[in-house]
């Protein structure tokens, strides 16, 4: 099923199979900026989105696609243990130095 509009903060899939999030909507210049889960930034017109497969799907459980980190740059003591402020990714940005 096809989605006429798009929502600021909603997640979609594409018929291919990708996850993204629109992240901004210009009325002016009749685009849609998305962010696809693994981080990549696009932008597409109001008219491409109209004729695309796209179907409205829950956020992923798991947010980390886009977040590049690898398991040695947790800092907590006990082996895989999250970081304070991992489920919060702006407040562990914060703490990184």
């Amino acid at each position: 099923m096809a989605v006429a509009n798009p929502v600021i903060g909603h997640w979609y899939r594409r018929s291919n199979g990708s996850l993204f999030e629109v992240v901004a909507i210009d009325e002016q210049d009749a685009t849609v900026d998305l962010q696809y889960f693994d981080g990549t930034i696009d932008e597409m017109d109001f008219e491409r989105w109209s004729l695309l497969m796209i179907e409205s799907v829950d956020a992923p459980d798991d947010w980390s696609g886009s977040v590049d980190m690898d398991p040695e740059d947790f800092t907590g003591e006990n082996s895989g243990e999250l970081p304070a402020g991992w489920h919060d990714p702006l407040e562990f940005l914060d703490q990184v130095e």
